[in-house]
């Protein structure tokens, strides 16, 4: 009987910069029974609180204390490296700021273990960095160094049914010389409206207060020509980015049915609810906006759980990239007969 490498081989993956484990979660999926992971490392103690909880392992560690040579084999790395270097939010100080530096330690685990394949993930402003520069010294380091097949594009999560728009560049490197192509997603009318929750909490509505410090602070940046300010989105619109930090919740704002009590003189005028309905997106919603199942927990407070979901990855992107890089190799090897005898010895030992 023919050895089928795709029938009987399990690839076994790490998971660097690992997060809440969003990339791990789309390899997951797309691979099945067919993958295991054997090292995550995520230095974000609340991170890992949340993907102990959901992976079942504990990912704390310093990458830049890892010994490369104590990582377990394997065949597939993952890793959405920190995107504050290169975003255009940040310092833009690309390798001179340590965090953009963290690339190198990527580099050298390649180097040390040449993995069959990896994905790396960032911020799509990446690829324009200091007049690219910066991209075009991880595309030589990938390419020319480390002797990888490379493929990069930018993909929108909002074309893999997510209501949000969000960009990034995704990075694909195989050892050998193997054909790749990214999906193109398709546009499924996919809207805001989809993913809003029911009996949402009075604490996420906005107070009177607030909404109207929301109104001046864009009437006074709309007097000057620029476009700071809060939003709200309509049901059948598509979320912007979302991010943690500065007014990050306030351009994803809702509009939902007023459900909380009456202002009443004599109450507490900062406990007074706007009477527009206009509220911030929970973090449940902000996780179906990623892509992550309801039955993802976090165990963290409200704040964490916002950063969390706002620095992870949208998973059904991960998803279609892993599937289509599961096929890329499953082509590979049904064309390449004594590489896959050599998996098949790997195998049986």
């Amino acid at each position: 009987m023919d050895f089928d490498i795709n029938l009987m081989y399990i690839y076994k993956a790490i998971d660097l910069f690992a997060g809440i484990g969003g990339i791990r979660l789309g390899f997951e999926q797309a691979f099945r029974d067919q993958i295991k992971f054997v090292f995550s490392c995520e230095i974000d103690e609340f991170c890992c609180l949340t993907y102990k909880l959901n992976f079942g392992e504990n990912p704390k560690a310093d990458i830049k204390e890892v010994i490369t040579k104590d990582i377990p084999d394997f065949d597939i790395l993952l890793a959405g490296f920190p995107c504050q270097a290169f975003s255009i939010a940040g310092y833009r100080e690309g390798f001179n700021d340590e965090r953009g530096n963290l690339f190198f330690y990527i580099r050298d685990i390649i180097r040390e273990k040449k993995p069959l394949c990896f994905l790396l993930e960032n911020v799509k402003h990446l690829k324009n960095h200091d007049k690219s520069r910066t991209f075009n010294t991880i595309e030589d380091i990938l390419r020319n160094e480390l002797g990888y097949t490379i493929y990069y594009t930018i993909l929108d999560a909002s074309l893999f049914r997510l209501p949000q728009k969000r960009k990034r560049i995704y990075i694909v490197g195989f050892r050998e010389d193997i054909k790749f192509k990214f999906p193109e997603g398709e546009n499924r009318n996919v809207r805001i409206g989809n993913i809003l929750e029911k009996d949402v909490n009075t604490k996420y509505f906005l107070s009177q207060q607030y909404l109207n410090t929301l109104k001046n602070h864009r009437t006074r940046h709309k007097a000057k020509g620029h476009g700071f300010g809060y939003q709200v989105i309509g049901r059948k619109e598509v979320a912007n980015t979302i991010v943690c930090g500065g007014m990050g919740k306030e351009r994803n704002l809702v509009k939902d049915t007023i459900k909380y009590d009456a202002w009443r003189p004599g109450d507490d005028p900062l406990k007074k609810k706007n009477n527009e309905g206009i509220r911030k997106m929970t973090e449940r919603e902000w996780a179906r906006l990623q892509g992550f199942p309801d039955s993802f927990i976090f165990p963290v407070s409200m704040t964490q759980a916002y950063k969390q979901l706002a620095n992870s990855v949208p998973v059904p992107v991960i998803k279609a990239i892993a599937i289509e890089m599961k096929q890329s190799l499953e082509r590979f090897y049904a064309n390449n007969a004594h590489i896959a005898e050599f998996k098949k010895a790997m195998i049986q030992e």
